[in-house]
C-alpha cells in the first residue's frame, strides 16, 4: 500500500492583502458541487452527531473526543465508518475526530492502521484505501482517502501545484484566545523544528540565511480572517499556503492570539498589566494553557477541565479539482465537532 500524506497546516510580518477566495460564513458552499457531492452524507452525519452517544467518544463538556487508548480496533472502525462525509467512486471523505493520529509507531492504533478493515467495512473489497490528505492528531476535520492509486496521484499533483501557485485548497476553523489586531491578513514567518528537552518544537527564525534554509528552516505563509468576536475570543478562518508541522498554532501565537486548547505553544504568549507579548520561543517550554477566570466562567469549565481542553482547530473545507480541466473546483465541507459548537455557543460567536 502506498500512502501520500500532507503535513499538518498550524518576528512575523502581517499584511492586509489576502486571497480573494473567502466566502462569507463558514457554512456557505460553492456554486457548483459536482452533482451535489456529499450533501446527503453530510446531512446524515449531522443527524448522527446530534444524538447522544456513548462508547469511544467522550461526553460533555468535550463530547466528540476520541481516546484511542480506550478504543478497540473494531470500535475505531465503527467510529470512522460513522464519520464518513461522502463516498463517491474511489474517493472516501471522513470527518476525523480530534485525538486520532493518522500515523504512529508499529502497534499503535491509528487511522492508517485500520484502513484495511475500513476498506472492507465500506464494501471496497481488495481495493484498500490510502490517505491522500490529512492533518495531525490534535486537529479534527476532513481526511481524504482514495482506493485508486492513480486518483490519489492526480489529487496530490493538484495540491502540490496549488501550493506552488499560492492558491489555498483548505480552510480551517479555529477559536483563538484573544482577538487579532486586524480583521484579516497574512502571516509570514520562517520556522524550524528543534528537539528541546526531549520534545520536538517549532521555533521561529528571524531573518533566515541561505544556510538556514538549506538546514531545514522553511518560510511559511498563512491567510487569516476573523469571522466573529466575543468574550475576548475570535472565530477565525485560516488558510495555510505552506505545509509545516504546527504551522497554524505557531502563526496564531505570533499574533498573540493562541488557539484555544493549544497546550504546546500558548505558553509563548505572556500578559503583563493587560498587555500581551511574546516570550523567547527557545526558552519557553510547553505547558497546559492558562485561561483567565472570566473566560472559564463563559465556557462553564473548571480549571481542571480547562487543562483537558481540546485544540479548537478544525479542517472545515477542502477543494478538489473538477472532473475536467476547465471545471471549477469541488468544495467539501465537514461539520464542526460538538465540543467546538458548544464553545461557540458559550462565547456567543455566531456565523451564518
Amino acid at each position: 500500500m502506498r500512502t501520500v500524506l500532507a503535513p499538518e497546516m498550524g518576528g512575523c510580518r502581517v499584511s492586509g492583502q489576502v486571497w480573494g477566495g473567502w466566502r462569507r460564513g463558514l457554512g456557505v458552499r460553492a456554486a457548483r458541487t459536482a452533482s451535489s457531492f456529499g450533501t446527503e452524507a453530510r446531512h446524515q452525519q449531522q443527524r448522527r452527531g446530534s444524538s447522544k452517544r456513548s462508547g469511544p467518544l467522550d461526553d460533555q463538556p468535550f463530547s466528540g473526543l476520541l481516546r484511542p487508548e480506550n478504543v478497540s480496533r473494531e470500535e475505531l472502525v465503527d467510529v470512522l465508518r460513522a464519520a464518513v462525509v461522502d463516498q463517491k467512486g474511489p474517493l472516501v471523505t471522513l470527518n476525523k475526530p480530534q485525538g486520532l493520529p493518522v500515523t504512529g509507531k508499529p502497534g499503535e492504533l491509528t487511522l492508517l492502521s485500520v484502513l484495511p478493515e475500513l476498506s472492507q467495512s465500506l464494501g471496497l473489497g481488495e481495493r484498500e484505501l490510502q490517505v491522500v490528505r490529512a492533518s495531525g492528531k490534535e486537529t479534527s476535520g476532513l481526511v481524504l482517502l482514495s482506493s485508486c492509486p492513480q486518483t490519489a496521484s492526480r489529487l496530490q499533483k493538484f495540491f502540490t501545484h496549488s501550493q506552488r501557485a499560492r492558491r489555498p485548497t483548505v480552510t480551517y476553523c479555529a477559536v483563538t484566545d484573544g482577538i487579532p489586531a486586524t480583521s484579516e491578513g497574512k502571516i509570514q514567518a520562517a520556522l524550524k523544528l528543534e528537539h528541546i528537552d526531549g520534545v520536538n518544537l517549532v521555533v521561529p527564525v528571524k531573518s533566515p540565511s541561505r544556510k538556514d534554509i538549506l538546514e531545514g528552516v522553511k518560510r511559511t505563509l498563512s491567510y487569516f480572517r476573523v469571522v466573529a468576536m466575543g468574550s475576548g475570543c475570535a472565530l477565525v478562518q485560516l488558510q495555510p499556503l505552506t505545509a509545516f508541522p504546527s504551522q497554524l498554532q505557531v502563526h496564531m501565537a505570533l499574533q498573540l492570539c493562541p488557539l484555544l486548547g493549544d497546550h504546546m505553544y500558548s505558553a509563548r504568549v505572556a500578559t503583563v498589566l493587560g498587555q500581551r507579548f511574546l516570550l523567547p520561543a527557545e526558552s519557553t517550554r510547553p505547558q497546559r494553557q492558562v485561561l483567565d477566570e472570566a473566560l472559564l466562567r463563559r465556557l462553564h469549565l473548571t480549571p481542571s477541565q480547562a487543562a483537558q481542553l481540546p485544540l479548537h482547530l478544525h479542517l472545515h473545507c477542502l477543494y478538489l479539482p473538477g472532473a475536467r480541466p476547465r471545471d471549477p473546483p469541488i468544495k467539501l465541507l465537514a461539520p464542526l465537532p460538538s465540543y467546538f459548537s458548544r464553545t461557540l455557543h458559550c462565547l456567543g460567536l455566531h456565523y451564518q
